[in-house]
């Protein structure tokens, strides 16, 4: 009598002949067990290629079809494009995917557009994969609440280095320092032993990037004291960050007039030796570390009196402020305002350069208080409060205070980022 006996198989990427091995338990009784040599893999190379990069500075969709495709599909894959999206804005530093067969025909591709969209070639249908067909597609995003804690030591010394930790980028740790740019200059201020607390809304979309929306709550000890901010949307629909008691926290002028760097290389000084003329002279302003093109912004709302190439300083930028005060931004690579021109406190003026007597990319802040140079340092640690919430809204803002302040995460160690207050939702917006 036979025993019946099953094989199953299932789907493989190579072919394989195995071994079938006739045992007692599938085979007859009266025969003996008999073997089948096993022979090797057999290989199946694939037709298509995968080509990831990003748009290269200067690129455009043509150029980037015409480096890997022949000259007549590169033209014809524009041509596809063009009903949906307009080939000539196309950004650099977008990352793509080109899929094409090993004879050079396209067969997929994907190019970031910005953070919500991205363009996409691809089969109209997987029976007839040689029909393409080009649309613009809205990432799915995920949104939640955050939240992130981390401390200033020595495996951490930076707000980005105790920010990546927590498993967050450095995007957060600019907003986190904008937020606390009235109280804080970040360049000069943080110590080993300071910690912070942050709740914020953040943003994941399917291709893995993540942004942040606003920060919600946060807290900041800094050097023995603490420092609280709460966001408050206004009745006109602005909206600020106040202290638990309702007070402002912008200021007149901002603790430092570049978004966020490391470090201050030289302070106010009425005699130190000049790094290139090797004489002693006074310094009368704050000269920060940065690197070249880094974005400075004007440290309070004023009026542009200068704005220039201005000899030893280099490019230059002056503001007048009210109250008599003006501050200069010196060593510029480049200048982006001109006389004049009103701006607002955080207002992007100019970037770090080089220019004039230096010997290297950094920024040299001064500031003036009727005429006379002033130690910004300690000018702006004099600086008065912000204005507080108006009577008519305090019981408004302590609800909400008391609404955001339970999103942050307990204690100041540092933890990873969870969602929180409701979770979060996949949404095609």
């Amino acid at each position: 009598m036979l025993r019946s006996c099953r094989i199953l198989s299932g789907p493989i990427l190579s072919v394989s002949l195995l071994t079938l091995v006739l045992t007692s338990g599938c085979a007859t009784d009266a025969r003996p067990p008999t073997t089948t040599a096993v022979r090797a893999d057999v290989y199946l190379k694939p037709d298509t290629e995968e080509i990831i990069g990003t748009v290269p500075r200067g690129g455009t969709l043509a150029s980037l079809f015409h480096t890997y495709l022949a000259s007549d599909r590169a033209e014809a894959a524009v041509q596809l494009v063009a009903g949906s999206f307009d080939p000539k804005k196309l950004r650099a530093n977008r990352p793509f995917k080109l899929t094409r067969t090993l004879d050079g025909w396209l067969r997929g591709f994907e190019c970031e557009i910005d953070p919500d969209r991205y363009l996409r070639i691809a089969p109209s249908a997987p029976s007839v994969p040689t029909v393409l067909v080009a649309d613009v597609i809205t990432y799915t995003r995920e949104e939640s609440v955050a939240t992130a804690a981390g401390a200033i030591n020595k495996a951490t010394p930076s707000l980005f280095e105790a920010m990546g930790a927590a498993g967050e980028t450095d995007d957060l740790s600019v907003e986190l320092a904008a937020v606390f740019s009235g109280e804080i200059d970040f360049n000069s201020e943080l110590q080993p032993g300071d910690s912070f607390r942050v709740a914020f809304q953040k943003t994941r979309r399917e291709n893995g990037t993540v942004s942040y929306g606003h920060i919600l709550a946060a807290e900041f000890n800094n050097d023995g004291r603490q420092v609280k901010a709460f966001r408050f949307l206004l009745p006109d629909g602005s909206a600020g960050y106040y202290d638990e008691n309702g007070r402002s926290l912008k200021r007149f002028f901002l603790k430092s007039p570049l978004k966020f760097e490391p470090r201050i290389t030289s302070r106010f000084s009425y005699s130190r030796k000049h790094p290139v003329l090797n004489v002693q002279r006074a310094h009368l302003g704050v000269d920060f570390a940065a690197p070249v093109g880094a974005p400075v912004v004007a440290v309070s709302n004023g009026v542009v009196t200068q704005a220039g190439f201005a000899g030893a300083a280099g490019r230059l930028i002056a503001i007048r402020h009210s109250s008599g005060y003006q501050s200069l931004y010196l060593h510029l690579s480049s200048v982006a305002v001109h006389v004049g021109e009103r701006v607002s406190q955080g207002d992007f003026i100019g970037r770090v350069g080089a220019s004039g007597l230096v010997t290297g990319p950094h920024l040299d802040y001064r500031l003036r208080k009727n005429g006379v140079y002033i130690n910004p340092i300690t000018e702006h640690r004099r600086m008065p409060p912000g204005d507080p919430i108006p009577a008519a809204l305090v019981a408004a803002f302590s609800a909400e205070r008391d609404k955001v302040s339970a999103l942050l995460p307990a204690g100041g160690a540092p933890e990873t980022p969870a969602a929180v207050a409701g979770g979060s939702k996949p949404t095609n917006r």
